[in-house]
């Protein structure tokens, strides 16, 4: 489904800020993987998932989404292939808008608008069933604004406006790490059922170590813009955060020094 092949960015080249943030890095999902993504500052996560959502172009390799290369297509022209949450809940929703109407945009992506009414009542109905699969009480309010929502509904609606239909790609981009630790685990909890039930597949960047051992079917893990770890099935599931630094020690060939990502 996702299909990566000897990427290379570097920002600023021949300036004295140059960083190269990806080096010719290689990736291959088949459809129904759930990957998670770990590493340090700077290691190149997040320009690893900007550039499979086209906020920028690499300088060498290719991507290809479900038989599609993407490589050179801009941002909205791979929005109906991909589905993409932030890391920041007030983004990938309209705060001054209905929760239904958001649904209602969602619902059409990829599709070309019209000047048809996009929620009749039948999409209500529909609507209104998602969001009790979520379990926040939500189905009740589809007249209420998204601005009067918590962090942790806006997240949960945020992911569901981007599954609704069904991409080919999902992109968790750190999605739970501005919200409290419950609040996170029930977004994470609402993740899982979502990406497992679909078969989506999905590329989580996460923090925290423990929730990328315990989510998906897949680990890898990035440092210096390199791929450095990729773990699977049954070694994936009984692989320990001891041993997941151990790994990255003799990889590196040094010791993982993210505060933040040790703490997790």
């Amino acid at each position: 489904m996702l299909q990566i092949d000897h990427i290379s960015k570097t920002f600023n080249p021949g300036t004295i800020t140059e960083k190269t943030a990806l080096s010719g890095l290689s990736l291959h999902l088949p459809p129904g993987d759930f990957v998670t993504v770990i590493g340090g500052n700077g290691a190149g996560k997040s320009t690893l998932m900007n550039s499979i959502a086209g906020t920028f172009l690499v300088d060498n390799g290719s991507i290809t989404i479900d038989g599609q290369n993407i490589t050179k297509w801009p941002e909205h022209r791979r929005a109906k292939y991909i589905g993409r949450v932030f890391q920041d809940p007030m983004m990938g929703t309209a705060a001054g808008m209905m929760i239904e109407e958001n649904l209602a945009i969602a619902s059409r992506r990829g599709r070309t608008p019209s000047l048809r009414w996009s929620a009749p009542e039948s999409n209500r109905t529909h609507f209104r069933e998602l969001l009790a699969s979520l379990d926040l009480g939500l189905e009740n309010r589809l007249e209420s604004k998204v601005g009067l929502l918590s962090g942790g509904q806006r997240q949960a609606l945020t992911l569901l406006m981007a599954t609704m239909a069904n991409p080919k790609l999902l992109l968790l981009d750190e999605h739970t790490a501005a919200l409290d630790p419950k609040t996170a685990e029930q977004v994470l909890r609402i993740t899982t059922n979502i990406v497992e039930s679909r078969h989506l597949t999905t590329l989580m960047i996460t923090h925290n170590m423990r929730d990328a051992l315990r989510c998906g079917n897949r680990l890898i893990m990035m440092h210096d813009g390199r791929i450095i770890i990729d773990i699977s099935g049954e070694e994936k599931k009984h692989l320990t955060v001891k041993n997941l630094l151990q790994m990255f020690e003799k990889a590196a060939g040094s010791e993982m020094d993210n505060d933040s990502l040790l703490l997790s």
